[in-house]
């Protein structure tokens, strides 16, 4: 049975980490910056988190590989998504990320024996005709708006392969661990990239509160949430309640930075969205 706090969990996930790209444009840091301290401070409250709750036996697990390579991919996709917001909208950038989990069953149909049904593969070619409504049927070969889906594309891989990787580790070790584990191993592929952005960000004192913002909002609550829905809820079904993040996404773009989308790119969002939500529900409805 579905319980309640799990979906209200998986929504409070959504709309913490679609905060994600509020903090990027208000900062106006080094997306390498802003991911690392999103990661490594998150994880910083984490652990304030288990000593304050006598749980702290939970900082000393050993980590899976699994878990350090899913801990990579989060970083990545948070790193290239950040980058594209650099060179494209807000929605824009939301949009092509959340084709992950519709990509993701779609790699399972290939690679994992978990064939998909003909009403999801019509499903996914319906978000697929989505995203070629959201470039307004053309493709052009240069501009910014290119490179920012081109960067968003790739965080559409790293966060594919953090879905994938999440499904095979859940219930291996303790919620709190994993979640620590995959912050700390996300933090530190960024250390390479942080030792050459942060000289040259100057940073002031502005931009510390920013970034102690983005690691306790998208970071420590926007993660944490999300692990302990996945824990609680059926994959299809906090998929299904995920896409409240874009829809939140798009709203902050609209509101707070003046980014609008023509009527064919909004069609093409709502269609996305309504893709990934259906597939959701139509797995979960097989469950029962």
């Amino acid at each position: 049975m579905i319980q309640p706090s799990g979906m209200v969990t998986a929504i409070l996930a959504a709309l913490f980490m679609g905060t994600m790209g509020f903090f990027s444009r208000m900062t106006g840091l080094d997306p390498a910056v802003i991911t690392f301290f999103r990661l490594f401070l998150g994880a910083g409250f984490l652990c304030l988190l288990l000593v304050a709750t006598g749980r702290s036996r939970l900082l000393f697990g050993r980590p899976s590989w699994p878990v350090l390579l899913s801990g990579t991919m989060l970083g990545g996709f948070i790193l290239l998504y950040v980058q594209a917001m650099q060179y494209t909208t807000m929605a824009n950038a939301i949009m092509v990320l959340y084709l992950a989990p519709l990509a993701a069953s779609l790699y399972a149909h290939l690679f994992l024996n978990e064939r998909l049904t003909a009403s999801s593969g019509l499903l996914i070619a319906l978000a697929l005709f989505g995203f070629a409504m959201m470039l307004e049927f053309r493709l052009q070969f240069s501009g910014d708006h290119l490179r920012g889906l081109g960067w968003a594309s790739l965080a559409l891989l790293c966060y594919t392969a953090f879905i994938l990787l999440n499904r095979t580790t859940s219930g291996r070790s303790h919620l709190y661990t994993r979640t620590l584990h995959q912050l700390l191993a996300g933090a530190a592929c960024m250390l390479p990239l942080v030792f050459v952005g942060l000289p040259a960000a100057g940073l002031n004192g502005s931009d510390w509160l920013w970034l102690l913002a983005t690691g306790l909002i998208p970071g420590f609550l926007g993660i944490l949430c999300a692990v302990s829905a996945l824990e609680q809820l059926p994959a299809a079904t906090y998929g299904t309640l995920a896409y409240f993040e874009p829809i939140f996404v798009v709203l902050i773009g609209w509101l707070l930075f003046q980014e609008s989308l023509s009527p064919l790119q909004g069609a093409g969002s709502l269609l996305i969205i309504a893709s990934g939500a259906a597939k959701g529900y139509l797995a979960r409805y097989r469950q029962r």
